[in-house]
């Protein structure tokens, strides 16, 4: 009685050790979605193309919603190569277009840079009279 115990607790732990065996050759062979390395994007087997871009955090943005799966790959500084698939061209297009929309909406904001904001202070406190400082000498004590 003992051995057939011990027989099924063996049986069934070598069992469990296959199914996790099988259940992380599943995850491996996924593919990825969105976005993702170079390297993943390659191994998926389809055909990509590039485009050149600046702001990637602002395409991020708007490629979650298209379910585009993309790949970044800096080349300067605030320069990176969007890489996607040629057949997702479609949906890429969209969201490109929505991510050039925002990007022009947003450096027509009409928020005034620092920079500019500072250099018109500076402007208008050099029109404005300087006023002269009044210098008192004062009395000397006698008591020294």
């Amino acid at each position: 009685m003992k051995a057939s115990k011990l027989t099924a607790r063996v049986l069934a732990q070598a069992l469990q050790a296959a199914g996790r065996k099988i259940a992380k050759a599943r995850r491996e062979h996924q593919m990825p979605h969105g976005r993702q390395t170079v390297r993943q994007l390659m191994a998926h087997g389809a055909a990509t193309n590039s485009i050149e871009i600046e702001v990637p955090r602002q395409f991020d943005r708007v490629a979650r919603r298209f379910n585009v799966d993309y790949a970044f790959y800096k080349t300067g500084p605030d320069k990176y190569l969007l890489f996607f698939k040629s057949g997702q061209a479609d949906a890429v297009t969209a969201c490109f277009s929505e991510y050039s929309k925002r990007l022009l909406k947003r450096s027509k904001s009409s928020r005034v840079p620092i920079r500019e904001q500072l250099k018109r202070a500076e402007d208008q406190l050099a029109k404005e009279k300087p006023r002269k400082k009044e210098r008192v000498k004062e009395a000397a004590r006698e008591d020294r």
